[in-house]
């Protein structure tokens, strides 16, 4: 078996490639990721296809603010790229991104290889519309997703010969959406467990930190977050590393603030310290194929409080490592933050918990093997 890995970006397509090369496997990795970007993260031996210009065309616009409008293009151009390189491969395989693989998949059946869609969400009509429809609570603006964008994924969904979903939820919105279930395989994600463990000293706060780690937004829970926070913020803080969706900004502003703190954007060091220095993670998001800054936390020590939106949560044993409440519900957020605040025991049992399975049954090693299970039954299907 060769697969070739072909991503727009990041994503977690790196782990995957490393683990299919370090087991013979890889044909090559081909990304948007500037060439010494990309050695920096796979090594030095990996067979990579860069192309360049469409990440600096991707970053500018995202830092201009143009990003919705340019996914289009940036896909679209990528997709293409894939499929005139296709050409010289000898891949059984080919692996690519949601939204960025379309016009590559003709090519790939013309050569008899199958096409395996990774998307790391829900379908794309159920993200579209659970988002616009939060979106409209807030009273933001609803366009979330270019038309175009949906179109080219349902394509995709509809050619491809199987999709890799993180997640029971993610799953679920597929089914429900018409894609026939032996099409759509869980995989849940990993964690480098090197990197993200607990501290070796116990916490030692003066009140429990609560973290919540993305970008604050609609469709993270942010607001349920703060109004949840704001019931029990005279027994704990709130700490917020990301950075602001600048939509989002004129509701972040009306919310409660006290006891939060922004941290903004910060680098993975402090990330790891904010992770390894907190007593409690949050992550109440509307909706997210999986949230792998779960298992961070996870792996880190700490108990996580998700919503039901959230696909991590199928890793989490409720009251275990762990609580899961329903989405957008205020009072279920606070009272679950609440009961962990208030008992320092059952967040050291818990956080423990978490870690212990975090190093178990949620590694890379793990996901690439079931990755390398759905590959074989896809070839001999």
């Amino acid at each position: 078996m060769k697969v070739r890995v072909a991503v727009h970006g990041r994503f977690h397509a790196f782990e995957l490639a490393r683990g299919l090369h370090a087991r013979g496997v890889l044909e090559c990795l081909q990304t948007t990721y500037p060439r010494f970007a990309a050695r920096r993260i796979v090594g030095q031996d990996m067979p990579l296809i860069s192309i360049p210009h469409l990440e600096i065309k991707r970053r500018l616009a995202s830092r201009l603010g143009f990003n919705t409008t340019m996914d289009v293009s940036i896909a679209k151009g990528f997709a293409q790229a894939v499929a005139r390189s296709l050409g010289q491969s000898n891949a059984d395989i080919l692996t690519g991104w949601s939204s960025a693989t379309l016009e590559a998949i003709p090519t790939a059946h013309e050569k008899d290889m199958k096409v395996v869609i990774e998307r790391g969400s829900t379908h794309i009509a159920h993200q579209t519309e659970v988002l616009e429809s939060t979106h409209r609570g807030l009273g933001l603006e609803t366009r979330i997703t270019p038309a175009e964008i949906i179109t080219r994924e349902l394509a995709e969904y509809d050619a491809a010969d199987a999709i890799v979903v993180p997640s029971e939820i993610a799953r679920s919105t597929f089914i429900s959406r018409g894609v026939p279930a032996r099409k759509v395989f869980v995989n849940h994600l990993g964690v480098d467990t090197s990197q993200f463990s607990p501290p070796t000293t116990p916490r030692d706060n003066k009140v429990p930190v609560i973290l919540f780690v993305g970008m604050l937004s609609a469709r993270k829970g942010t607001a349920t977050l703060l109004e949840a926070f704001a019931q029990l913020k005279q027994r704990a803080e709130l700490l917020c590393v990301g950075p602001v969706d600048p939509h989002f900004q004129k509701v972040l502003n009306r919310l409660p603030s006290s006891n939060v703190t922004l941290l903004g954007s910060v680098s993975r060091a402090d990330v790891h310290d904010a992770y390894r220095n907190a007593d409690i993670f949050c992550l109440p998001s509307v909706e997210e194929g999986f949230g792998m800054v779960v298992l961070e936390a996870m792996a880190s020590g700490l108990p996580v409080v998700l919503s039901d939106q959230v696909g991590a949560a199928d890793s989490i044993q409720p009251g275990i490592d762990g609580l899961v409440v329903p989405v957008g519900d205020v009072t279920a957020l606070s009272n679950a933050l609440s009961s962990l605040v208030s008992d320092e025991n059952s967040r050291r049992r818990m956080g423990a918990a978490a870690a212990k399975k975090a190093r178990a049954s949620q590694s890379w090693d793990g996901y690439i093997e079931r990755t390398l299970e759905i590959y074989n039954s896809i070839l001999v299907s």
